[in-house]
Order: structure tokens, then C-alpha cells, then sequence
């Protein structure tokens, strides 16, 4: 189809022969002609056709038509476009229409009541067209911002849980719990949450942010507590995990290193639900960020924590799963503590049983149980100094373990 230069430009070569015409019937004939390639109606024609017409006007003399939706409302359009999560013309027109009075009270809109008027009747071909310019601006900053390690992330292979061999000792999947309150604003502590998918032995580290080296410290410092070797690791997509310093280290000490697909939590289900059990549970949901916060978590994780959840609370293992029909039939084995697993197992040494026998033999699980109780209590305490408080918030007083400190306390390293 012709567009409008290239119309005019036929037109102007027909009109000389339509002129010199000395009949109807080629003039007929012409018009036919020229209905059928410029797609115009034949009295429209006509008009143009005539020795003086608007053919013959030059770009500068041609009356241009005055905009309605002129460039004035174009930065009130693009605020509300904003607003409303950059929505597409159809779902902003009615937007446009309910909300633009509401935003203007609230002062989150600023412009003249013309502006407002137009802003609601506009229609969303309009409203497509002159976001055009602004949705390129966007997808030109999307398509040049930083990316993260692409290529790091093209060396760590995706795991799903399938693949992940549960009768395997060492396969370790690893994942940081944030402690951040109600705001994620500044920094603030996390822990590194850490077990081994064969035997459920369970292991925690407690960091400052979420930085790379730090995170990198608090791995090391896990595995050295573990009673097993590390044959891999599996993490998610976070760059505290996807990074440099964890890849040579992996790469140096001989140890397989695999990931999660983005959002997909099942592919990390067994530390995911550690995360509730082993930490959430006890810790809760308020905001630590402090050093003495930092140094009672990691007291707490690195001695009763770790003994009374490895050494005295049973796992209950998948066996199998089969699907029958539309549902899925599941076999479970015998629940078993961590460390009796690893004493079933075939794969640890003898002289590391014997050192897990020997504290076995020392722990007390009513005095361990007292003890996680009184370091909560001193985290709480801690927690209520720093925001100088002395009364409970009711919704968080059922996440924090309160204990009378006039009982003895001692501590099993």
C-alpha cells in the first residue's frame, strides 16, 4: 500500500495525462485506474486531479493539524505509566480514567486541570504512541545494565532435587536465612544454613550482610564441623554463592559444584525446610544486626544447637515414590538422628564414630535444651537494649524462647 509521499508523487504524473484527456471516457478510465492503486474515493480524486490543488503545496504551506494530545501531557503520562508498574495502553486507559484525580490530591501527580482532563480521555492507541520514544529508553537501559558473572554462571551446571544423589554422603546443600525484620534496608545479620542430603547432618554459620568473602568464611567454617567430607556443594542463584572466591575454592579442593534453577526452591527443598526447623523456628523474624547479636547467634549455632539437633532430633528419610494413577504414592524409612546415620554408614571412619560416641556419651539433652532457652533469652535481651524497649510486641513474642536466668547454665563445647 502507498503511503502518502509516494501517493502524491502518482498523482502528480496522472494529473498531466488526466488534463490532456479529451474524453470522458479516458478520464473515466484514469480515475478507475487511480481508485484501484491509491485506495482514495473517486470525488476525493477528482479534487486532486485539478490544475490547482493541494499537489501542489510544498511541505512549509500545508496547514498542519493541531495536536490534541500534544507533548504537554507526555510527562504526566510517563509518571502515572511509572506508577502503575508500566502497564500496556489498554489497562492504563482505565486507570488513567479512575485514578488520575486520586493521584493529583495526593500530590503524586502533578499538572494543570487540562492536562487532567485529556490524561482521561485519551485512548490507548494514543496513549501507545506516545510512550514509544520512553518504552525504548527503558529497553535500552534493561538491555545495557550490569549482568552478574554470566559467564561463571554458564560454568556452574543446574541441578534439579532428582539429580542430586540422596544416598551419597557429602552432597551438601547450602542457602542463607535473612534476619532482617519487617526492612531490608542497611545491613544486617544471616545465616548459612548448611546439610548433608544423605544423613540430614545439619550445620549453621551466622554472617554479617550477605557479602561474597564473608559468606566464603562462614562455608569453610561449617565444613570444618561436619563429622563427613564435602563431595559437593549446591546453592542457589545468589551472588553471594556464585562468585569467584567459592568457584577456585571449589575448583581447588576437588569438590563438584552445582546450582538451582532461578525461583525454583525444590531444587533446594531438604536445606529449605532446615531453614523453619533449624533456624527460623528458634531464632524468629526480628531484625538482628548488631555485633553482640552476631557473636550470641554464632555461640549459640557452633555448640547446643548443632549437638541437639544432630545428635538428638530423628530425620525421616524418602525412600521411594511412585505414581499410581493421578497420585503419588510415597515410602518413608525409620526415623533416625543424624549422627546415627553416619554411624550406619559404611563411608566414615572408624575413628571418627568413636569421637562422635565419646560426645554422645557427654551430652545431656534437658541441659542442652536448657541452654539453646538462655542464649535466645540473652539474643532477646540483646535485641530489646539496642531498640531500648522493655515491652513485648504480642505478634513477636511467640518467635523468641524466654528462660528463667537464675538457672545454671553451662555450655558443652
Amino acid at each position: 500500500m502507498m503511503n502518502m509521499q509516494s501517493r502524491n508523487q502518482y498523482l502528480l504524473e496522472l494529473r498531466t495525462e488526466y488534463l490532456k484527456a479529451r474524453s470522458k471516457k479516458i478520464r473515466g478510465e484514469l480515475l478507475n485506474e487511480a481508485e484501484k492503486r491509491t485506495k482514495l474515493a473517486r470525488k476525493h480524486l477528482i479534487v486532486k486531479l485539478r490544475p490547482k490543488s493541494s499537489l501542489d503545496k510544498d511541505e512549509s504551506q500545508r496547514k498542519k493539524r493541531k495536536q490534541y494530545y500534544d507533548n504537554s501531557i507526555k510527562p504526566a503520562l510517563i509518571r502515572t505509566w511509572q506508577i502503575f508498574d508500566h502497564p500496556y495502553g489498554q489497562r492504563l486507559e482505565t486507570s488513567l480514567r479512575d485514578e488520575t484525580d486520586r493521584l493529583r490530591l495526593q500530590n503524586e501527580l502533578i499538572c494543570s486541570d487540562e492536562v487532567a482532563e485529556k490524561l482521561k480521555q485519551i485512548s490507548s492507541a494514543t496513549i501507545d504512541r506516545k510512550l514509544k520514544h520512553q518504552k525504548e529508553i527503558e529497553r535500552t537501559r534493561k538491555k545495557y545494565q550490569h549482568k552478574i558473572h554470566p559467564l561463571l554462571y554458564q560454568k556452574i551446571p543446574v541441578k534439579v532435587f532428582a539429580e542430586q544423589d540422596r544416598n551419597k554422603l557429602g552432597n551438601i546443600q547450602a542457602d542463607l536465612v535473612e534476619h532482617c525484620g519487617s526492612s531490608a534496608a542497611g545491613e544486617y545479620l544471616n545465616t548459612l544454613s548448611s546439610t548433608d542430603i544423605d544423613t540430614g547432618w545439619w550445620e549453621g554459620e551466622a554472617v554479617m550482610g550477605r557479602g561474597q568473602e564473608r559468606t566464603f568464611q562462614a562455608i569453610q567454617a561449617a565444613r570444618g564441623r561436619y563429622p563427613l567430607g564435602w563431595q559437593e556443594i549446591h546453592s542457589d542463584n545468589g551472588s553471594e554463592f556464585i562468585n569467584a572466591h567459592l568457584f577456585r575454592y571449589t575448583e581447588k579442593e576437588g569438590l563438584d559444584f552445582s546450582r538451582s534453577r532461578p525461583y525454583k526452591k525444590n531444587d533446594n527443598c531438604l536445606v529449605e525446610q532446615k531453614n523453619w526447623t533449624h533456624v527460623k523456628k528458634f531464632v524468629g523474624y526480628l531484625r538482628y544486626d548488631t555485633e553482640e547479636e552476631l557473636t550470641i547467634l554464632n555461640d549459640l549455632y557452633r555448640h547446643e544447637l548443632r549437638l541437639y539437633k544432630n545428635f538428638f532430633q530423628p530425620v525421616i528419610k524418602l525412600i521411594s515414590k511412585e505414581r499410581v494413577g493421578g497420585r503419588i504414592h510415597r515410602r518413608y524409612g525409620r526415623a533416625k538422628t543424624p549422627c546415627r546415620r553416619i554411624m550406619e554408614s559404611k563411608d566414615i571412619p572408624e575413628n571418627k564414630k568413636q569421637e562422635l560416641r565419646e560426645i554422645y556419651l557427654y551430652l545431656n539433652p534437658a541441659q542442652l535444651k536448657r541452654n539453646i532457652d538462655g542464649k535466645l533469652d540473652a539474643l532477646y535481651r540483646a535485641y530489646q537494649e539496642k531498640n531500648k524497649t522493655s515491652k513485648v510486641d504480642i505478634n513477636k513474642k511467640i518467635s523468641v524462647r524466654f528462660f528463667n536466668t537464675n538457672q545454671n547454665l553451662v555450655s558443652v563445647r
